[in-house]
């Protein structure tokens, strides 16, 4: 885990570690405020909610039920982890659309790193770098940059 590698099995190992924490009440998830607003909002307007993580599914369900907003989960249709594929992979992106039959030109991936947005653009999708506080910054690219989920229609 120090070098943040994103093996299925070391995710997987890892959401049942958050489970215990999760479940005892000594672990809780942060959100930006934004966050818990832009759901509800993409959720009135009928839009899916999809997270795509290298942490396994079990965590991401855990990270979104346990936020200091409450819990997330609700507002969010399906999960995927790298049991679809890399997220640095065309392919993955491909997937994805196909499971959730809905055109690639239909869906907006919002990621933190340029290296996913490539591949989610590649795979047809539109994109959106999200430059958050505490963030690594990243090389200046094509994709269209936020700060905040609010700046999402």
């Amino acid at each position: 885990m120090d070098r943040d590698r994103k093996t299925t099995a070391l995710k997987s190992i890892q959401g049942r570690i958050w489970s215990n924490g999760y479940n005892s009440g000594d672990l809780h998830s942060q959100a930006f405020e934004d966050v818990p607003r832009a759901f509800a909002r993409w959720q009135q307007q009928g839009k899916a909610i999809c997270i795509y993580s290298s942490g396994s599914m079990l965590a991401q369900k855990l990270l979104f039920a346990h936020t200091e907003a409450g819990d997330l989960t609700p507002f969010i249709s399906s999960f995927f982890d790298t049991t679809i594929g890399a997220k640095r992979e065309i392919e993955s992106y491909r997937r994805i659309a196909s499971e959730l039959k809905v055109p690639p030109r239909e869906i907006v991936f919002v990621s933190d790193v340029t290296a996913e947005l490539d591949a989610a653009a590649d795979a047809g999708f539109e994109t959106l770098l999200c430059v958050r506080p505490g963030n690594h910054s990243q090389a200046a690219n094509a994709h269209a940059v936020i700060q905040t989920f609010d700046q999402i229609p």
